[in-house]
């Protein structure tokens, strides 16, 4: 096994310890599965009221997962979602919201990865047209898949124009705990003016255990069976509340992530004028994107693992997660600026 640090993804990381320990406090004895134990609807109720007295939280066992359900329970097959171009929905998920949920994407062009009111509304047109997809949900990544941030005003007034139109707002959260602490934000007041929520661990120092927070009541019907019939009720399902139970106690969620923006800060300031090399996004959580020349990029990915963002620009992305120390930085940035004076 390959056990080199790296800046490829979050997902690269190590797991928690305490999410380890939590999981093997739970691994003993025999218990009823697929959630119908009491130690997983109390960490159910207790990831629900993290957000707001009236959620309901639901396990699953990915983010494609948390976000295909959260569909599912919010659209139905002729309607649509409206998304950024940039979306993880659109990008990164393999046609699933179509194949599995059934919804078409209404993508527009965003500024940083985010969606504007009027990008929105310009895609709430021909409703009660049969010919069409009727827009149903609008779906915001926080942070979004370039590391930026809807402040709370943004994400208000996107939440605002969707229930004019009578349009549920999903939030995408495969890293809202970086989001939240970037912004200085409780989980609650970042997902304000939502209505389902996927709220990520994976990213955050977990296995591997998503949760769906509905934040409207109006979706929690049906919600059951959607989960199982899109394939994410785990039949173990204390393994995952075991992870989430963990990742609430002590505001872990918000010291691993606060560690990853950290990195990403300490990552960026240390390139910082560099020549040949230009920060090309906002570095407000923890990812990095840089451009820098191909023979550089080469070079670097001989010995440290990221991605290739953009083969165009020559733009490449370097992620920082809970386990990345200010060595793993340090080291990496002196190697960055050797390969750009070599």
């Amino acid at each position: 096994m390959n056990s080199a640090r790296g800046f490829a993804s979050d997902n690269s990381a190590t797991i928690h310890p305490d999410v380890l320990a939590a999981i093997a406090r739970v691994n003993v004895g025999h218990t009823f599965g697929y959630g119908h134990d009491d130690y997983t609807i109390g960490v159910e109720a207790r990831v629900a009221h993290t957000f707001h007295d009236d959620a309901s939280a639901f396990f699953v066992f990915n983010g494609t997962g948390a976000n295909v359900v959260s569909l599912r329970a919010a659209c139905r097959r002729f309607e649509g979602v409206i998304c950024a171009e940039t979306a993880h929905l659109n990008v990164d998920e393999c046609g699933a919201p179509e194949v599995i949920a059934g919804v078409k994407l209404l993508t527009v062009a965003g500024v940083d990865g985010k969606l504007t009111p009027e990008a929105v509304e310009s895609r709430i047109v021909r409703v009660g047209d049969e010919h069409a997809v009727q827009p149903r949900a609008v779906s915001i990544s926080q942070c979004t898949e370039l590391g930026t941030l809807y402040t709370p005003a943004e994400t208000r007034a996107l939440a605002e124009l969707a229930h004019e139109h009578d349009l549920v707002l999903h939030i995408d959260g495969a890293r809202l705990s970086n989001a939240a602490v970037a912004l200085g934000l409780t989980l609650g007041e970042v997902v304000a003016g939502a209505d389902v929520v996927s709220f990520g661990g994976t990213k955050n120092g977990l296995l591997g255990a998503e949760a769906v927070v509905l934040l409207n009541p109006d979706l929690a019907h049906d919600f059951l069976y959607i989960r199982k019939q899109s394939m994410q009720l785990a039949s173990k399902m204390r393994f995952l509340a075991a992870q989430f139970d963990a990742l609430l106690t002590d505001e872990l969620w918000r010291r691993c992530a606060g560690r990853a923006n950290a990195m990403a800060a300490r990552l960026a300031g240390a390139l910082s004028g560099a020549g040949g090399l230009t920060i090309t996004r906002p570095v407000e959580t923890n990812a990095v994107f840089a451009a820098l020349p191909p023979a550089v990029i080469e070079s670097l990915q001989r010995d440290f693992s990221f991605y290739l963002w953009d083969e165009q620009a020559n733009e490449v992305r370097w992620m920082c997660s809970w386990d990345t120390t200010e060595d793993d930085v340090d080291v990496f940035a002196a190697a960055v600026r050797r390969a750009l004076a070599g």
